[in-house]
């Protein structure tokens, strides 16, 4: 699946619609692109989630941002022979960006975080189109409680998000915007790296969703180095930041 990226982003979907009362009940969320509108308000997230991933993007296909009328429309992928053999994995790199001991620590940490929380994130390092697109949405079994976050700097963010509806009711949509405003810019991942980006992203996602409900939950983008630890309800002892 592929994706389109969020602030800096560049996705094909339909036009944008008015954005739906937030908390709604029953009203799925759009696919986010690191971004603060709904589109495509009606259909399941799974349905509409799949139909873009076929058309956006970036690999986790699962994201959906307007673009201008300048850009092409990129082709829908769709490559499962990418995905590894065995039981699925938490964390593709299917683009090289991570060490293989980077690619184990993430894997610990965002299975942590499912064990104790209940959401699931799931990390794709792709360069479209070299990715496993749309085959990921069915590998990695994504539901209201997934989060999918596609890595790719050829969106110029290299942050990008789909987030499903249960998490979207108790994560701020500002969250995301930010996220991508700190380490996801061309400027910092150049600088800096695109490991680095993608795991201070893993780190500040984590300690978001540890955090206590509340008007200021997530309101702090906390990667990895140089930040306290969370003060929420599970914190982050376990993983030493």
């Amino acid at each position: 699946m592929q994706v389109a990226a969020s602030a800096p982003r560049t996705t094909i979907a339909p036009a944008k619609v008015a954005r739906a009362t937030r908390r709604a009940p029953r009203v799925p969320v759009a696919c986010r692109a690191s971004s603060t509108d709904d589109r495509d308000v009606g259909t399941s997230f799974a349905d509409r989630c799949g139909r873009l991933a076929a058309s956006t993007l970036t690999a986790a296909a699962l994201l959906a941002a307007p673009i201008g009328p300048a850009h092409a429309r990129l082709e829908g992928v769709n490559n499962p022979q990418m995905l590894p053999p065995g039981p699925p994995q938490e964390v593709l790199d299917v683009a090289g960006y991570l060490t293989k001991g980077e690619i184990a620590r993430l894997t610990t940490e965002v299975r942590n975080l499912e064990k104790d929380t209940g959401y699931k994130l799931r990390v794709l390092a792709q360069a479209y189109p070299k990715t496993p697109g749309l085959a990921v949405k069915d590998y990695w079994n994504v539901d209201d409680d997934t989060v999918v976050f596609v890595a790719d700097p050829g969106l110029g963010n290299i942050l990008n998000f789909s987030v499903g509806h249960n998490v979207d009711l108790e994560v701020p949509p500002s969250f995301w915007t930010r996220l991508s405003g700190k380490y996801g810019t061309k400027f910092y991942w150049q600088e800096n790296g695109e490991e680095a980006s993608i795991s201070n992203a893993v780190s500040a996602i984590d300690t978001c969703f540890r955090e206590d409900p509340g008007k200021l939950k997530c309101q702090k983008v906390q990667g990895e180095l140089g930040e306290e630890p969370s003060s929420g309800k599970f914190g982050k002892a376990w993983f030493g930041s």
